[in-house]
């Protein structure tokens, strides 16, 4: 309570709708009950206009033909369930959605999804209440509905609301596209690190997985840099969660991630990933080039599971600063301006020292620590200058050189470096490695 006062929230949810299969922020007028006699999931069978199933039919075709044999024969049935139905120029019969026809097709003979006691009808409308929370993550029970957040201030003596409640509303809740395929690389000697245990992990002792990834910082993430992108799918709390589940999915011993927002990482990923084990590090980059709210600048951020490694010590590495050293050393006074002009972008690095928690088999000193050093950065993306990438890069090795030299400990190099392989900083990286 502030004040005397608290906030109380409300998440609702309407009357369901079918969404369109092809174009899901769509809701669906069509339903092909081809789909339905073939038991083909139901969110396939939906389309928002006889064009769009027109135009999908050429794939659309495919599940009925991988279907055949399963095609329920009890034609009766579903024309009562789904109406009038007309035969379409392909041969698939498709059925209208109506107010009521949808309604009950997509109950699908089932108990309503929310009970009748906590509905609330205003002007016409039926709400149904699922949350009371501040934050909410739509499930699949709530795709087809719109969802209506609502916070209103409480008195904490007479727990009545004070004024009006605030209300935003959401597009309906749209179904989650299969994940694409990634196109994995195989590694040489990859086969030889060990079998998967019950979790999906190594469980050879002496070896380890590591994931690195560029996730997009949201205030990048705009539909002029990525027009061929639907909004809704640019939209951060839609990536998020999509995010979060491919991050956790590959069981990683350690997670290397750039363009990570400085309040995602404090709201979002470090809180979430705890609850997976994971303890989080973080630098974010500096403020010379992105001013105004800090909170749109984004960062390198470095996880690690508790249960495979111990923190030891943390680095930070600032290009910019580098570069004013340079500058103050190298460069002429005539020259300096244009020099930090150009090497000062803003990007940064974080080392990060672990220690091993679990046993390398075959050491010659068993009794030594394990240490492993992570470097984790996000190297400049403009690609005229390719000097300022080489120099970051190699800023970044010098820096690693002397850890390694000062205790011995082995390197670890992740990150985004704006670089195709034969550029020079990939070659250096090859090289030195």
């Amino acid at each position: 309570p502030l004040d005397g006062h608290f906030l109380r929230y409300r998440i609702q949810s309407d009357r369901k709708v079918a969404v369109c299969s092809v174009h899901p922020s769509e809701q669906a007028t069509l339903q092909c009950l081809g789909c339905v006699k073939a038991k083909i999931p139901v969110a396939k069978s939906y389309h928002c206009s006889p064009k769009c199933f027109s135009d999908a039919w050429q794939h659309h075709r495919v599940l009925h033909d991988r279907a055949a044999s399963a095609v329920n024969e009890n034609g009766n049935e579903e024309e009562e369930i789904f109406g009038r139905f007309n035969s379409s120029g392909s041969g698939v019969i498709n059925a209208s959605l109506t107010g009521s026809a949808s309604s009950t097709s997509l109950t699908n003979g089932s108990t309503p999804l929310y009970p009748a006691a906590v509905t609330q009808r205003s002007g016409g409308e039926t709400w149904f209440e699922v949350g009371r929370s501040k934050t909410y993550t739509p499930t699949a029970d709530d795709i087809g509905h719109v969802l209506k957040f609502e916070c209103v201030v409480v008195d904490v003596e007479t727990k009545l609301p004070v004024g009006h409640p605030n209300t935003i509303l959401t597009s309906r809740v749209i179904p989650a596209p299969s994940p694409s395929p990634r196109r994995l690389i195989p590694v040489s000697g990859a086969d030889m690190m060990g079998h998967l245990d019950s979790d999906g992990r190594i469980s050879s002792s002496g070896t380890f997985t590591v994931l690195s990834y560029n996730i997009l910082s949201d205030s990048y993430a705009s539909s002029e840099l990525y027009s061929y992108c639907p909004s809704w799918a640019l939209s951060w709390p839609y990536r998020r969660q999509n995010l979060l589940r491919e991050i956790v999915g590959y069981r990683a011993d350690i997670v290397c991630l750039q363009e990570v927002q400085s309040d995602h990482f404090e709201e979002f990923f470090a809180p979430e990933l705890d609850k997976h084990g994971y303890q989080a590090l973080y630098k974010r980059k500096t403020n010379e080039v992105y001013t105004g709210n800090t909170h749109t600048i984004d960062g390198c951020a470095t996880f690690f599971r508790r249960d495979r490694f111990s923190h030891v010590k943390k680095y930070e590495v600032e290009f910019n600063k580098a570069a004013q050293s340079l500058t103050e050393v190298a460069v002429q006074t005539t020259q300096k301006k244009a020099a930090l002009n150009r090497l000062v972008k803003d990007n940064v690095a974080l080392i990060v020292v672990l220690e091993a928690k679990f046993s390398n088999q075959g050491a010659d000193n068993p009794g030594k620590r394990q240490l492993l050093c992570v470097a984790n950065t996000h190297v400049n993306v403009q690609q005229e200058l390719k000097d300022v990438k080489i120099w970051q890069v190699h800023t970044l090795l010098k820096g690693l050189e002397k850890i390694a030299a000062s205790a011995d400990i082995p390197m670890l190099v992740c990150g985004d470096f704006n670089s195709v392989p034969g550029s020079a900083p990939h070659s250096l990286l090859a090289r030195i490695a």
